[in-house]
């Protein structure tokens, strides 16, 4: 389980593919401080540390994550936003993230807002997903590229939300232009109580 604060952004050292997996490898600050079968978000993924080498380490995303997610798409160099998962003495920062992608998302705008950006992501209106919880309400949590955010003005396909100077340079926010596709996970609490109402 992780809270959505990104402790910070990897660097994609590597990419092989393993059959219809790909391994990745990645280098940041605390790698030394990670153990094989470490669980680690990426980009909001959930992913186990596999092998430690040097300064890199490697995590493995097999073919449903990739269809589920961005990391299909990275290349060597890009920055991938990480957190080791949480600790349950803690504060809880931002919400309740399970590193389980939904799906993706496309921005399909960016507006200045005197200092601080909003950004405005489009996915695929399901209506079946919708009824199991896969959806954005006003001022409720959404996590985008494993960010926790409040969402602000919902569709039934999209949402914005408000990005700070300093999420905006600590994330791959930094990266994100129109047209970028990022990952996207639906508050759990949404989806449980969607599921609750099945039963009635």
């Amino acid at each position: 389980m992780f809270s959505g604060i990104v402790e910070e952004m990897a660097t994609v050292k590597a990419i092989t593919q393993d059959q219809g997996n790909i391994n990745l490898t990645l280098s940041c600050s605390f790698t030394h401080e990670l153990k094989i079968d470490q669980s680690v978000s990426h980009n909001g993924v959930c992913l186990t540390v596999v092998d430690l080498k040097d300064d890199c380490y490697t995590v493995t995303a097999m073919k449903e994550t990739l269809e589920r997610s961005n990391l299909g798409l990275l290349k060597v160099g890009d920055a991938v936003n990480v957190e080791r998962s949480m600790m349950m003495n803690g504060r809880l920062d931002g919400h309740i993230v399970q590193g389980h992608v939904d799906e993706t998302a496309v921005c399909t705008n960016i507006e200045d807002a005197d200092g601080s950006a909003y950004f405005t992501f489009k996915y695929r209106n399901n209506p079946e997903m919708a009824r199991r919880g896969y959806f954005t309400v006003d001022k409720g949590s959404v996590t985008v590229n494993g960010v926790s955010l409040t969402v602000c003005d919902p569709t039934d396909d999209s949402f914005r939300v408000a990005i700070i100077p300093y999420t905006r340079q600590n994330t791959n926010f930094r990266d994100i232009k129109v047209g970028s596709v990022v990952n996207l996970e639906f508050d759990i609490i949404g989806k449980y109580i969607a599921r609750l109402r099945h039963f009635e």
